[in-house]
């Protein structure tokens, strides 16, 4: 950690778990007779965007009582330490890193305090819970989408090339609570290794990544990122 010049970071639903983030794939109320998957896609938003948006409007209001924990801190903390040197990719969409002072951030699935417009394509930063017009337009007139990446969707190009040439390009990845199954972004820590960089692990269970991570740490994100980071 203190020899690296060149850090890049990966975090997954596991750090915002310990922030009490559900996943939000089996949620109560009136929403228990529907899955994620068959609202976050382009085809449901096409059919219902009233729909969508109303789910994505009570997800904002979930995640609005949630606050960063001791983890999201410390990448914070560690960005400041290495500069230009830190980049943290996340697959995160729920702007806790942002809260928690991160600023070098590639977002592969977006955010959901992003809105895209349907029609002139312009994306803007929208935190009011709740939205005072469901589904929201744009001032072009335009039906506002959330700003994520949905099932079925490609990640956006730009961004993604930026991940892999932090990855291509660092002397030490942190992956933190990600799952390392689901690609492309399970891809990037190999790709990383593959360029002679250290890869440390941080997750709660042994993930497919823990046998070839060099050092592969079990624990709440929380307690261990600001132990190594201290350190």
């Amino acid at each position: 950690m203190r020899s690296a010049t060149r850090v890049a970071v990966l975090t997954g639903a596991g750090i915002s778990a310990e922030s009490g983030v559900p996943t939000f794939r089996g949620p109560g109320g009136i929403w228990r007779t529907y899955r994620a998957e068959d609202l976050a896609t382009p085809q449901a938003f096409h059919r219902d965007p009233k729909l969508v948006w109303e789910w994505y409007d009570w997800r904002r209001s979930v995640l609005r009582t949630v606050n960063p924990n001791l983890g999201h801190y410390a990448l914070a903390e560690l960005e400041q330490k290495k500069g230009d040197g830190f980049m943290l990719i996340t697959q995160n969409v729920d702007g806790l890193h942002n809260r928690a002072g991160s600023q070098r951030i590639l977002k592969i699935h977006g955010d959901i305090w992003w809105t895209q417009c349907s029609a002139c394509r312009e994306v803007k930063s929208d935190h009011r819970v709740p939205l005072p017009e469901i589904p929201p337009r744009c001032a072009c007139g335009g039906v506002l989408r959330p700003g994520v990446v949905w099932f079925g969707e490609s990640l956006p190009e730009r961004t993604w090339q930026q991940a892999q040439e932090a990855a291509e390009n660092c002397d030490l990845m942190l992956v933190v609570g990600t799952s390392a199954v689901v690609y492309p972004a399970a891809g990037l820590a190999p790709l990383a290794q593959r360029r002679g960089a250290r890869v440390i692990e941080i997750n709660m269970e042994e993930t497919p990544l823990s046998g070839a991570a060099d050092i592969s740490l079990r624990g709440p994100s929380g307690e261990i990122l600001p132990q190594l980071i201290h350190e």
